[in-house]
């Protein structure tokens, strides 16, 4: 938690309000625009671009950032958003960055973004100043730019590079002290490695590194591919809503969302429904609610998320069963391993 945050998530919590992460609401977003338009009446600070990215104007850099701490910035961003301040000003940036939503991309800039990166590697920040575009969108495009990459299904190679990339950037971002205690666990049994708590098998993960160890995908499909993969490996390839269970699951799915009793999807902390649901990752129940809506809900991008809602499978009189606690870890050796089954490994299925 930072500092600046101490006094706001107080009110929060005084107020019964929970901290969020995850994808912002469209209410959230209003409020980002109104807090950086209300900062900048305040100080007098010229433009929203000139607030969120400073550095792009370095004589006025020293006049604004006194500015921004004289008023504390960091409480206004903020204001009335239960998050860290910090993720809402990322998020302000990519709202008000001038570089963003531009269209497609010339010729002339592909090509200058296929010479930058050869100079500067994936410095996507640097190379997204250079050609006056969003570090995201610079990554992105170079991504799909790629002349390797394949489509279709995953051949068994490409799939256990991947299983290899995911666990080999797993491995790079562990502490010192993680990585000694998986060092001391090797020694002593090395068919046993360290175990991993479950968000890491999903949360934070370098995209853009593993793809350039799969080399033949782009990151989009990697993190798509890997989540099929994940999925299985995490449920043991008993998936909630297959088989005989498959309409219970769906219900109890159903069930659990109307008692968030939210007005928006993306107020919903789907790290804590999909523990709900059972060991499965957060995108696993996103993908699972989509299908249900689009399978049984006419014309239900027209509706509110309350109204896409309606009850459209019941069974009457059904017990709804409380999930046995989601497990918190995961030995290594149970997701990161790759044999015959590998190749093509998903989970295919239908709603």
């Amino acid at each position: 938690m930072y500092r600046d945050d101490l006094g706001r998530f107080r009110e929060f919590k005084a107020q019964g309000v929970a901290i969020r992460f995850g994808k912002f609401s469209a209410r959230e977003n209003k409020q980002i625009e109104k807090n950086v338009q209300d900062f900048l009446a305040l100080t007098g600070i010229e433009s929203a671009d000139k607030l969120l990215h400073t550095d792009r104007y370095p004589e006025e850099k020293s006049t604004i950032t006194n500015l921004k701490r004289k008023h504390a910035f960091r409480v206004h961003i903020g204001k009335d958003i239960a998050r860290p301040w910090k993720l809402v000003y990322y998020r302000a940036k990519k709202i008000f960055d001038v570089n963003n939503y531009k269209g497609r991309y010339s010729k002339g800039e592909m090509e200058k973004l296929k010479a930058y990166q050869s100079m500067h590697g994936n410095n996507w920040k640097k190379i997204g100043a250079m050609v006056a575009r969003s570090s995201l969108s610079v990554a992105l495009k170079f991504s799909q730019m790629g002349s390797q990459i394949n489509h279709g299904t995953w051949s068994k190679t490409e799939t256990q590079r991947l299983i290899k990339a995911v666990e080999d950037v797993i491995l790079k971002k562990m502490s010192p002290e993680e990585l000694q205690d998986l060092d001391s666990k090797l020694q002593e049994s090395p068919e046993c490695r360290l175990s991993i708590v479950r968000e890491k098998l999903y949360r934070g993960i370098s995209w853009i590194e593993v793809e350039a160890k799969v080399e033949t995908r782009n990151w989009m499909q990697c993190k798509s591919k890997w989540m099929e993969i994940l999925t299985k490996r995490m449920t043991n390839g008993r998936l909630p809503h297959r088989g005989v269970n498959a309409l219970q699951a769906k219900i109890n799915l159903i069930e659990r969302l109307y008692a968030l009793n939210v007005e928006d999807a993306n107020e919903i902390d789907w790290e804590v429904l999909a523990g709900a649901i059972g060991d499965v990752p957060p995108s696993y129940v996103q993908t699972k609610l989509y299908k249900l809506k689009a399978a049984y809900v006419p014309f239900w991008q027209k509706k509110t998320f309350p109204e896409q809602l309606e009850k459209k499978i019941e069974k009457e009189g059904t017990k709804i069963p409380t999930p046995s606690t989601p497990k918190q870890d995961f030995l290594f050796k149970d997701i990161f391993y790759c044999d015959e089954d590998s190749e093509g490994e998903g989970m295919e299925e239908h709603s």
